[in-house]
């Protein structure tokens, strides 16, 4: 009876009252919120500067026309200058890519912006395409990739590790302009579609758009005898996407590093602003079609970056400002913090398991060697 009557004291005075609403609403604070990414589109923009990307055209390099061999290019400079110049940093980078700094920048995340004290690299060591690819997409740099012959990767990536388990078999899918991309992905082992340089789609039945697709890859000049130009590998993904609706979806556009290296800025900003026409492209899809909308998170980001100033056309180790790049997250799970600022660095090598826990896997634990998933971008 005492013991009834102090327990009825305590809940007339409110006591017991407080503390299981206090108990309520810890657990409350401590259950996360629920997961809703069910697709990851991860689209790669080969060496694109994070300079392009947080401060727009530099103010040198778009006064140089570029090499003699490709017509007019006095006029593709001043094309250049009408499209893409513009007086602050933050306008000029809002001409060049204004999908990224008008819905990204307002519903995701962007990291790399090294003025604001926001550092993204890769870390192998050689700054440049495979092994800038191998660690993004398997978690690790491997010192076994150290070149960019078309090799099969002695490695797994995320793609093929999430392909081998039944809820992502048959839902995944690689395409790509650069045609190492099937050493990247191992397609001969990897068990998913990987489309990559100039071989046509045969996985799907063949639409009007992807005959044309497939006649295109054979029939036009091939500037490139690696890679054709980015719309064709591009939009060979997107009928796919519209006829096998896969799960886990990768794009490598490659224009942005060919005209680096050949010295043309003025292409390489055009091919810098049809990048991020594609994003929107993709975005505006997904959202359109039930299997996708609400529920697909898109990672944008470059496989290495370049060098500063006469240095900007090459990468690599002796580049040591290569290192550097960005990289981009739009998605249900992912807070709207927009650009970060004063943020611990992020790697490449985080991308594997961060795009694995967006789907509710957990990569890191699998493959211990890879790179955590990044915290922020799952809302953590």
């Amino acid at each position: 009876m005492k013991i009834k009557r102090i327990v009825e004291g305590l809940v007339s005075g409110g006591w017991l009252a407080g503390m299981c609403l206090a108990c309520g609403l810890a657990g409350m604070a401590q259950t996360p919120a629920a997961h809703k990414t069910e697709n990851v589109i991860v689209v790669m923009i080969d060496g694109l500067r994070w300079q392009e990307v947080f401060r727009g055209a530099d103010p040198e390099l778009i006064k140089a026309p570029g090499p003699e061999a490709l017509d007019d290019p006095k006029g593709r400079a001043a094309n250049a200058q009408k499209h893409y110049w513009r007086e602050t940093a933050q306008e000029r980078r809002q001409a060049l890519m204004p999908f990224l700094w008008s819905v990204v920048a307002s519903e995701g995340q962007i990291f790399g912006n090294r003025d604001l004290g926001s550092d993204s690299h890769v870390t192998n060591g050689l700054n440049f395409s495979y092994p800038g690819y191998n660690e993004t997409l398997t978690g690790f740099a491997d010192p076994r990739v150290h070149s960019n012959d078309n090799v099969p990767n002695p490695n797994v990536t995320v793609f093929e590790w999430l392909n081998a388990k039944p809820e992502f078999a048959g839902k995944v899918a690689a395409f790509g302009a650069w045609d190492v991309f099937n050493g990247i992905f191992n397609r001969e082992r990897c068990g998913f579609v990987v489309n990559a340089g100039y071989d046509p789609l045969t996985a799907i039945p063949a639409t009007p758009e992807l005959a044309l697709l497939n006649a295109l890859k054979a029939e036009t000049v091939r500037i490139w005898l690696d890679e054709p130009f980015d719309p064709i590998p591009y939009h060979t993904a997107v009928e796919y996407l519209k006829v096998k609706k896969p799960r886990v979806l990768f794009v490598g556009l490659g224009e942005t590093d060919d005209w680096a290296h050949t010295g043309s800025y003025p292409e390489y900003l055009n091919s810098a602003h049809l990048g991020d026409s594609y994003l929107k492209e993709l975005w505006e899809l997904v959202q359109s079609m039930p299997e996708y909308r609400g529920k697909t998170t898109l990672i944008a980001l470059p496989d290495h970056g370049r060098g500063v100033g006469a240095e900007w056309t090459s990468h690599g180790e002796k580049i040591p400002a290569s290192k550097e790049t960005w990289m981009a997250f739009l998605g249900p799970d992912t807070a709207g913090l927009g650009e970060r600022k004063q943020v611990g660095p992020v790697t490449e090598s985080q991308i594997a398991a961060t795009l694995a826990a967006l789907l509710g896997e957990d990569y890191h634990a699998a493959v211990t060697k890879s790179g955590a998933p990044i915290g922020d971008v799952l809302g953590k």
